[in-house]
């Protein structure tokens, strides 16, 4: 089945302004996340916005845009109004990409939304971590998977506790351990777009601060795409920027 990659992009950046503007070789970054979208195979790309200078910038350069109210709680409220606008049909996939990944690897678009079907109406990604400080960084979002390749459960924790290798040593993973960064990006199914923000959120979203221990808590599955190796990092900081300008630039 084909998926829509549907990109949220707002002017709401405090530490990089106008970020979804930044010039990366002679395009905004936007219009770059759309060109990385466009490379996954998807059958549509949308950016979603509530500003028209990032609406005019895409449409300079041929990127469809849906304008949404401005008011949205979080990038996946944005892509949900607009699954409902384009009246799309209730098992389209969608991959929600966030509009700050100009270095998106685009098969990991085209894995999650392989994942997304009947009885899974939710997929993301994750990859192997490889150092000591990553597992225990709170910063770095881990996620534990079923024998079917669904998560268990999301944490800034550590997980799962290596009882034994830890109480030996921190300073190096244990041999054979595997801890699994979560990446964050998402597919859905148009369905499960309108359904998830009219759900509860969940006491463990709130502990964790992850919005997507709400889906778990409420019984649904999210699938998980697990690649070899962690995916360019997005555009957050000024050196962030000034590395991706380096990217385009060679």
């Amino acid at each position: 089945m084909g998926f829509i990659v549907i990109i949220p992009a707002r002017m709401a950046s405090t530490r990089l302004p106008d970020k979804p503007l930044a010039d990366l070789g002679g395009k905004p970054m936007v219009v770059r996340v759309a060109e990385r979208a466009a490379a996954s195979g998807a059958e549509r790309i949308i950016v979603a916005t509530d500003h028209e200078a990032i609406a005019s910038a895409c449409r300079q350069h041929g990127v469809e845009v849906c304008m949404t109210e401005a008011d949205h709680p979080s990038g996946t409220d944005r892509i949900a109004e607009v699954a409902r606008t384009l009246d799309l049909a209730p098992d389209a996939v969608v991959v929600n990409l966030q509009g700050d990944e100009p270095l998106i690897d685009p098969a990991l678009l085209a894995a999650s939304a392989a994942l997304v079907g009947p009885g899974v109406p939710m997929a993301t990604c994750a990859h192997p971590l490889h150092e000591a400080a990553d597992a225990f960084n709170p910063n770095v979002v881990k996620v534990v998977l079923d024998k079917l390749g669904r998560a268990m459960y999301f944490s800034r924790a550590t997980i799962p506790w290596h009882r034994d290798g830890f109480a030996q040593s921190k300073d190096s993973l244990p041999a054979a351990y595997v801890a699994l960064r979560h990446i964050g990006l998402y597919a859905y199914t148009s369905a499960f777009l309108q359904i998830y923000p009219t759900l509860e959120p969940a006491p463990l979203e709130a502990v964790e601060a992850l919005e997507q221990l709400r889906v778990l808590w409420h019984g649904f599955p999210i699938a998980v795409h697990v690649t070899s190796s962690a995916p360019a990092a997005g555009v957050d900081t000024p050196d962030d920027l000034e590395r991706v300008r380096l990217h385009y630039a060679s």
